[in-house]
């Protein structure tokens, strides 16, 4: 099981107690339903299929999806990656001469197709609105509704829960991101399997980033906006604070939320200048880096910037029995539920074992 103290990751919560107990103990436990950014048309070329999978990843289910119905995996198209350990439900998009009727005869193992529809172009990555989780937990006891309902509560006020990239991140024996420092840093050469080096990489952006995000908490900067964070408008794009006492209102309100980098050359970067990015200068300096270092890595990793909060939205809470606890909730593509159940159980084993070849539990 993950060892989340590793991380060194606060809780946002830790005034409130935990509900303990334990996360995923078979897939069952953990489900999630994707919520697609839009809705196949109902014509066109493609057939959009919604797909419920057990134990497998999304690159392996598309592999024998691809492999019965005799397409290239590489034509399928893919909005988000969903956990192995888990039920999911997700759509893809299958290319031409593949029909609706083909799609829904599918026999694989571990795969059931429930709906498919026909749509003018491919699916794309990151067309995802969303994610809804409805987990497990086991082992708890006492007043565990009310205490995870409490938690979630505090969660669903704006900015929300912190955006960590949680323990699958960084691989099962959580040394990914040193291996990506590494071929950042040149002392290892770039490999043949560039998805192996782009997982590498992503985890050594993802651990700045966590870094990062625990020094806003730790200067108890969390609520706050500084000049040169580059917010992100919800629902619409990213500019640069230049009045953090007009934008840190907007922030409390859910109007604005404060982003943090996924480093690379071509990040979008604070004013030079500016505490925000002094504040990321020093995360870099702090690991050996700087602003050039992943100009090597550009192709696997250019950089972008993520959202460093989430708010928990349609938040349900069930006692299923006495020791088992059903805790519902939508997030937005991305992030991962298990770091909202690490806040609700204040459990230090809460994630399933990870592996290079397991995804993320949603994007």
């Amino acid at each position: 099981m993950a060892d989340w103290p590793r991380l060194n990751l606060p809780f946002l919560t830790a005034d409130l107690p935990g509900t303990g107990g334990v996360l995923r103990a078979t897939p069952e436990d953990f489900v999630v339903d994707e919520e697609p950014a839009y809705l196949p048309s109902g014509t066109g070329e493609h057939v959009f299929v919604r797909i419920e999978k057990r134990g497998l990843t999304t690159p392996r289910a598309v592999s024998l999806i691809a492999r019965a119905l005799g397409v290239r995996d590489r034509d399928i198209g893919v909005a988000g990656m969903k956990d192995r350990h888990a039920v999911t439900r997700q759509w893809l998009s299958l290319p031409p001469p593949v029909t609706p009727e083909a799609a829904l005869a599918l026999a694989v193992e571990d795969v059931r197709v429930l709906e498919a529809v026909r749509h003018p172009h491919k699916l794309r990555t990151g067309h995802v609105r969303a994610n809804r989780f409805v987990l497990r937990v086991k082992g708890v006891d006492g007043d565990a509704a009310a205490r995870a309902r409490a938690i979630l509560e505090r969660l669903a006020e704006p900015p929300g829960a912190p955006n960590w990239y949680g323990e699958q991140r960084f691989g099962r024996d959580g040394d990914n991101a040193a291996r990506g420092r590494a071929l950042v840093l040149g002392t290892t050469q770039l490999g043949r399997d560039r998805r192996i080096d782009r997982l590498m990489v992503s985890a050594l952006q993802s651990e700045l980033f966590n870094t990062w995000l625990v020094a806003r908490l730790a200067d108890i900067l969390y609520r706050r906006v500084l000049d040169g964070d580059v917010l992100h408008k919800v629902g619409g794009g990213m500019f640069d604070c230049t009045d953090a006492a007009t934008d840190e209102p907007r922030m409390l309100v859910g109007e604005v939320i404060v982003t943090g980098p996924m480093f690379g050359d071509r990040m979008r970067r604070p004013p030079d200048g500016t505490p925000a990015a002094a504040r990321e200068d020093a995360i870099l300096a702090a690991s050996g880096l700087d602003r050039e270092s992943f100009g090597r890595v550009r192709a696997l990793a250019e950089g972008t910037r993520r959202d460093a909060a989430i708010v928990v939205r349609d938040v349900a809470v069930t006692a299923v029995d006495d020791s088992t606890l059903e805790v519902g909730f939508t997030l937005p593509g991305g992030a991962y539920a298990t770091t909202v159940m690490r806040e609700v159980t204040k459990s230090p084993q809460i994630a399933a074992p990870a592996t290079v070849d397991d995804a993320p539990e949603a994007t």
